[in-house]
């Protein structure tokens, strides 16, 4: 059995994020465009708070237009989906991102329902998960999509190898796995319910 190999994506986030630049500079200068994320934060917690500070600075960095909204985690279900119609109807931004898990009591499908699907930044919105899983040209979640653009620089063409994802959330689990099949992988999705995990496990190119 040949030695597994972690991929360490630092050096590729880095060279995406120049690139990311570049690309934003240049839809500045030819079309006077400068792309606009909105990030929702509701409630105190802490791990959202610091995602949420990193997804700014990043945009900014690379030279785009953010802004984070801060609501009070009692804030009422009607007020965070009408700034979330607010934000679908501004021109100046072009994605939405709703840090999730929303504070108990708010409706986190509702709020994603919500969200233009065209802004659909997490690429949660039924349409985009759709047109995912039919491979159709769709907003996909950014981890899953990291994962892929890693593999394909680590392993080259991708066809006919096993993989198998640990976990089925619609956020990583079963998107990162309709990109494994998108790209001719045999699939295997695993979860806490799986037999014999670690056989499973054993079986895989891509774990």
């Amino acid at each position: 059995m040949s030695q597994a190999q972690i991929i360490d994506g630092k050096i590729t986030a880095e060279r995406l994020r120049a690139e990311v630049a570049q690309e934003v500079a240049a839809l500045k200068a030819q079309h006077g465009l400068q792309p606009g994320l909105a990030v929702v934060l509701v409630g105190e917690d802490p791990a959202s708070q610091v995602y949420v500070r990193s997804k700014g600075e990043h945009s900014k960095a690379a030279g785009m237009h953010s802004v984070t909204h801060r609501l009070p985690a009692d804030v009422s279900q009607d007020d965070l989906l009408a700034l979330v119609r607010q934000l679908n109807g501004d021109p100046a931004i072009h994605g939405i991102l709703v840090q999730l898990p929303l504070p108990k009591g708010l409706d986190e499908k509702a709020v994603i329902e919500t969200i233009d699907p065209a802004k659909d930044v997490d690429g949660l919105h039924v349409v985009n998960a759709g047109r995912l899983a039919q491979g159709l040209p769709s907003l996909v979640p950014c981890t899953p999509l990291g994962c892929m653009i890693l593999l394909r620089e680590t392993l080259g063409d991708l066809t006919g190898k096993r993989a198998v994802v640990i976990g089925r959330s619609v956020l990583v689990g079963k998107p990162v796995a309709q990109l494994l099949l998108a790209a001719d992988c045999t699939v295997t999705i695993a979860h806490s319910r799986t037999q014999d995990l670690a056989a499973v496990c054993r079986e895989a190119d891509i774990l």
